[in-house]
């Protein structure tokens, strides 16, 4: 991982200057700033529309009662998108609008999240009522949880066949 972030920091600029020596060329120097200018302006529009409809779903799932997952997942690329946009540069400004269209940004989390189940062992704890705290398990105090009852502790594993 840190070598993958290395090369992206040390990529990056090297790709920007490049496009922007080829686009400068193309159009000269002041149609380039005018470029890069408006594509951050429209870039911090869209971003911002679509940030504040991510915060609206998320509100409305939590007073449903769910975990606003999608929500957040999209309010994480949509502030790296924010980063990418506000960044001067070609390169950055068609990553950072890569991850304002919705399809791409579920596209990408799938992919992450396929990543992080094949190469990571995930436990889950519910914490399921006050008896839970540090050194303690769910239902393991005086009241036997909120439901009473035995606490039992095991492990699953999904297994394909």
């Amino acid at each position: 991982m840190a070598l993958i972030l290395f090369l992206l920091f040390l990529l990056t600029p090297i790709i920007e200057i490049a496009i922007f020596i080829k686009v400068g060329s193309l159009f000269g120097l002041w149609p380039t700033l005018a470029i890069v200018i408006i594509t951050a302006v429209l870039g911090a529009a869209l971003w911002r529309a679509q940030g504040l409809s991510t915060l609206a779903r998320a509100q409305d799932a939590l007073n449903r009662g769910e975990l606003p997952l999608r929500e957040v997942t999209d309010g994480a690329f949509l502030l790296v998108a924010g980063a990418l946009l506000l960044t001067p540069g070609f390169f950055t400004d068609t990553v950072g609008f890569l991850l304002l269209v919705p399809p791409f940004r579920h596209w990408l989390a799938g992919m992450i999240y396929r990543h992080l189940r094949a190469n990571m062992d995930i436990h889950v704890v519910n914490a399921d009522g006050p008896d839970f705290g540090p050194g303690r398990n769910p239902g393991s105090g005086p009241s036997g949880g909120r439901h009473g009852g035995t606490t039992i502790e095991g492990e699953v594993r999904e297994q394909d066949e």
